[in-house]
């Protein structure tokens, strides 16, 4: 069966409502039923909040899905994220109930990149504007393996704040499924979206106050999510990959920034830590809400420039590049200033 219109309509109103239902289902219910998120060295927050959202998210993304591959319309591909979910969450959604090894959620991080290499999502050539550069087989392997990984964990280290994540995975799936309808793959397209809205279903009761939170299982899988589309979209030739880099660049710098940042320090990087931007500008005084909406234009900008970039020259693409280094060290330095005003206090 084709993937019309009104089919994937269709498909998108189910992502967004089942997310929604189970979202308020969950927050109601959650904290009896489920894991519960308590304040922590790394938190936020100062009360206990359910963390099984993710749940949610998984069933507005999964539902549709599932009944459109029932009708026939489905990809290989999904079939491989699919799988490679499984391990994932799982041991995610254990680790949400009660402490799981890192040792355990590293191999089952591994196994998940595995699958999706199987599938043929790899990270085979670096594309740079004019510029291509194919890596041999076992660099491929080794670097798909880090990427996949490190997408993993990184989403997870920066869903630490009402709103945040599930604004990021609304802004760049939303780009992926533009990317995707332009570039004529339609079922590409479909699935972006119905990650875009269950993530906008959850972000109904997460937008700060937050009555609900991703929890690892829901961070963990759309970081997987993040790194499998990536890979799916830029082997359809819609994007190069770093126009999907583009697209998260808000999580990908700030998260690669700070990794980098504690490894020069000497700091235990596993360890929880308050090093973000977003934790920063919070411990300096501003608001979730006030923080969001400062976070979300910068969001929806990078996500407005990640799909007019396959269709620039090579010249105008590296402008784009050089342009969003310099915001992104502009944020870093208002950051620096915020935290500064912060501890001189009023005047």
């Amino acid at each position: 069966m084709p993937l019309d219109t009104p089919i994937s309509a269709a498909a998108a109103f189910a992502s967004f409502l089942l997310s929604v239902s189970a979202t308020r289902w969950l927050a109601l219910h959650g904290a009896r039923l489920g894991p519960v998120d308590h304040p922590n060295a790394r938190s936020l927050h100062s009360t206990p909040v359910p963390r099984s959202g993710g749940l949610a998210v998984l069933l507005g993304l999964g539902g549709p899905l599932l009944v459109l591959a029932a009708l026939g319309i489905s990809a290989p591909e999904l079939g491989w994220i699919a799988a490679a979910m499984l391990p994932v969450a799982g041991i995610a959604y254990l680790d949400d109930l009660g402490e799981v090894s890192r040792r355990l959620r590293l191999i089952a991080q591994i196994g998940a990149a595995l699958l999706l290499m199987s599938g043929g999502l790899r990270w085979t050539l670096l594309e740079l504007p004019g510029w291509v550069m194919v890596f041999p087989g076992w660099v491929a392997v080794v670097l798909s393996l880090v990427y996949i990984v490190w997408l993993i964990n990184l989403y997870n280290f920066m869903d630490g704040m009402d709103g945040f994540a599930a604004g990021m995975a609304l802004f760049g799936f939303s780009a992926f499924a533009v990317l995707g309808w332009s570039g004529g793959e339609s079922l590409f397209a479909i699935a972006s979206v119905c990650v875009a809205l269950a993530a906008a279903g959850f972000l109904t009761s997460n937008f700060p106050p937050a009555r609900i939170f991703l929890g690892d299982s829901g961070s963990s899988s759309l970081g997987l999510l993040v790194a499998a589309f990536s890979l799916w979209g830029s082997h359809l030739g819609l994007f190069p990959l770093w126009s999907a880099w583009l697209a998260f660049s808000p999580f990908i710098l700030d998260a690669t920034w700070t990794l980098l940042a504690r490894l020069g320090r000497g700091e235990r990087i596993w360890e929880p830590h308050r090093s973000h931007h977003y934790q920063r500008l919070v411990l300096a005084g501003w608001s979730h809400r006030r923080t969001l909406l400062r976070a979300y234009p910068i969001m929806a900008a990078a996500a407005a420039c990640a799909v007019a970039s396959p269709s620039l020259p090579p010249r105008e693409q590296w402008l784009l590049i050089a342009a969003w280094a310099m915001i992104f060290a502009l944020v870093h330095l208002k950051v620096r200033l915020v935290e500064r005003a912060a501890s001189m206090g009023p005047s």
